[in-house]
């Protein structure tokens, strides 16, 4: 009987055992799919930061795009705006040129370019042919040399122009005041003032310029120069 139940309890324990050790398979296989699940989590959560920080970097650069674009634009009106004054001042300087031209001298003019030696006439004619600094020379020289001329204002002006072409603004501007100082009525006053504007937008003085050119349209209404300077506001 004794043999009987040693027998069946070895049976048992050989049963037992290959189930036993299906457990702990189980068990084991279950802890790596755990692990593995886990890894992969990890790594598809790192991928998503990084996918969500790439997405940050190109809205951002997106961004910084538009900006410059922007910077761009403002940029390319600004160099416009400045050839379109340029071109309007080349037309205007032509346009008073010409109407200089047309209009009748008087014997106090005729008789001032003769005493002068023909300074003044050269230098008009050195300012038609783009050569702004001779004309500065030649009309400096008149200006000392006939400080009682009847065509001084009409000097300092163009002398004033050719200083603002050479880009001497301070030169320029000094002869452009002192038409405007000395002789207000002068026909070529109000085309002074809006000399004196152009050389304010030549160095970006924008706020001055708006100023000058709001002050040719009060003190002089009727002039050419007036219209000119409704058309700079204007834009």
């Amino acid at each position: 009987m004794k043999h009987l139940l040693s027998l069946a309890a070895f049976a048992a324990l050989f049963l037992a055992g290959p189930a036993q050790a299906g457990l702990f398979d189980d068990a084991e296989a279950r802890q790596q799919i755990n692990n593995m699940k886990q890894e992969i989590n990890g790594r598809l959560e790192t991928l998503s930061n990084a996918q969500f920080e790439l997405a940050n970097q190109n809205e951002e650069m997106r961004a910084e795009i538009a900006r410059l674009r922007g910077q761009v634009e403002v940029l390319l009106n600004e160099i416009e705006s400045l050839k379109s004054r340029q071109r309007d001042f080349y037309i205007d300087l032509d346009n008073r040129m010409r109407q200089f031209e047309t209009n009748a001298q008087n014997a106090a003019a005729a008789q001032a370019n003769r005493a002068s030696g023909g300074s003044y006439e050269a230098a008009l004619g050195f300012l038609k042919e783009g050569r702004a600094s001779e004309a500065l020379t030649e009309l400096n020289t008149f200006i000392d040399s006939h400080p009682d001329s009847d065509n001084l204002p009409e000097a300092h002006f163009w002398a004033g122009t050719a200083a603002l072409q050479t880009k001497n603004i301070a030169a320029a501007n000094k002869h452009f005041n002192t038409v405007l100082g000395r002789w207000p009525k002068s026909t070529v006053a109000p085309d002074a003032m809006l000399g004196l504007a152009n050389g304010q937008l030549a160095i970006n003085d924008r706020r001055n310029a708006q100023k000058t050119l709001q002050s040719l349209i009060d003190r002089y209404p009727s002039s050419n120069a007036a219209k000119t300077a409704k058309q700079h506001l204007a834009r």
